[in-house]
């Protein structure tokens, strides 16, 4: 029983964390953490298929391997997180949010800057 929830846990992070991609206050990452987290304790399989076969091997493996992120990947991200806060910060009209998701994009540009980058000496065995 408990492999199951354990398998339904992680679906249910993947597709949090696929939805985060998107929606600028859902996280991506902590999601699929956990996703990893539940699949290497219930199913190998769907495990390696988070690890080789996703959207988010490559910075899984990278996350467990250097604890950083791959050269490139900081970039794209913070223009991502642009793109999606600016599109919410149009659209929304009240101030109070508006502010709001200033604050809590600062808190994610202070939390994306402070994230490690593989440089290529560290990327070569």
């Amino acid at each position: 029983m408990g492999k199951y929830i354990l398998i339904m846990t992680g679906w249910l992070a993947v597709a949090l964390g696929t939805l985060g991609v998107v929606l600028p206050l859902l996280p991506t990452t902590p999601f699929i953490l956990l996703a990893a987290w539940c699949f290497a304790r219930s199913s190998p399989r769907f495990h390696h298929w988070l690890m080789y076969r996703s959207w988010f091997g490559g910075y899984l493996r990278y996350w467990q391997r250097y604890h950083a992120m791959p050269p490139g990947a900081k970039p794209r991200a913070v223009v991502f997180i642009l793109i999606t806060f600016a599109i919410s910060l149009w659209l929304v009209q009240m101030t109070w949010v508006r502010v709001l998701l200033l604050l809590i994009l600062s808190a994610l540009l202070l939390f994306m800057w402070r994230i490690p980058v593989v440089d290529e000496k560290q990327e070569k065995p």
